[in-house]
């Protein structure tokens, strides 16, 4: 049971769940991708937007996984629209092939959630070269926004309905990083940190919605783009640490969230008519919320940007897999 539950300026609180922040609203007529959307609050938020008329599109790695989800969402909604589509966010060519299938589809793009994350592994390069948190959690993301972006804002123009963009990151970034995002480091294994790895990745999402906010305003674009913390929730991205996991399962039941709390923020922040206009905002337990000094250091977000960029555009050679 969830300890916590006074109640923000939002109405809400950590206890609230992805249903309760969303009653009453007509989602009707929008499209949305859920990346990492077969399990954990990926799977919960398509679940309930596709229960208040959202078309979602779950972005997933697992097609068997996404086929479960989809029929038990189906099952209990039987007039849902849920479609999922092949998505390997730690592979750049996965991401570049997803693009461009969504949009051979010819539909509009409302809402883009950007769920997907990876916890605290060992360390791994991707295919490309890069560090597997770093280049899952951060760069997949980067790429499949920018590649989709003049969709989102088509959409925007024609519907005259505000397009939204959700990166879902976490509280890790609150930690102190020296050097912030380890711009050099990102498939070099020495300093090492798994959870610091994971911390940095976090931060980079923060960033990247804060940067990407600050370009749409400055294109004029009816787009807005927000960072959520989902909360501690109980979900299976503990699996990579047997402490951790061991844990949470202990405990879990009194200080973790469950999936439906879980969901709740990212829900709001795509759906919620109170957060219409709303941009480079940091919301946690569906309310404003303080960001670290280093997630709003305007100049490390250009500077992420901008390595992002190049990496995308010039990334290393892929690793041959062992």
């Amino acid at each position: 049971m969830w300890l916590f539950s006074r109640k923000g300026a939002s109405g809400f609180s950590p206890s609230s769940t992805a249903e309760q922040v969303t009653q009453g609203i007509d989602g009707s007529g929008l499209t949305a991708i859920v990346t990492g959307a077969t399990s954990g609050i990926g799977s919960e938020t398509a679940r309930v937007l596709a229960m208040r008329g959202v078309h979602v599109i779950m972005g997933v790695r697992n097609m068997e996984a996404g086929k479960m989800v989809k029929e038990a969402i189906i099952k209990g909604n039987p007039i849902a629209q849920v479609d999922s589509m092949q998505l390997d966010l730690s592979s750049l060519a996965s991401v570049r092939k997803f693009a461009d299938e969504f949009k051979s589809l010819d539909l509009p793009l409302n809402l883009l959630i950007n769920n997907a994350g990876i916890m605290a592994t060992p360390f791994l390069l991707s295919n490309d070269n890069i560090e597997l948190q770093f280049a899952t959690n951060h760069i997949g993301h980067f790429l499949l926004t920018n590649l989709l972006m003049e969709t989102i804002k088509k959409t925007a123009s024609e519907s005259k309905k505000e397009g939204r963009i959700v990166n879902v990151s976490s509280r890790r970034h609150k930690f102190s990083y020296p050097e912030g995002i380890r711009f050099t480091k990102i498939n070099d294994s020495s300093g090492y940190n798994r959870v610091s790895a994971y911390g940095q990745s976090k931060l980079a999402n923060v960033l990247h919605a804060n940067e990407l906010s600050r370009r749409l305003q400055d294109d004029g674009a009816q787009v807005t783009a927000n960072s959520v913390h989902p909360g501690p929730v109980d979900t299976n991205l503990f699996r990579q640490n047997i402490i951790i996991s061991g844990l949470a399962g202990l405990i879990g039941k009194l200080v973790l969230k469950n999936v439906q709390q879980g969901a709740a923020t990212t829900c709001y922040v795509a759906l919620h008519p109170h957060v219409k206009g709303m941009s480079g905002q940091y919301f946690a337990d569906s309310n404003i919320a303080e960001a670290s000094s280093q997630a709003t250091d305007r100049n490390l977000a250009t500077k992420l940007w901008d390595f992002s960029l190049d990496l995308v555009n010039n990334c290393p050679k892929p690793h041959a897999s062992k």
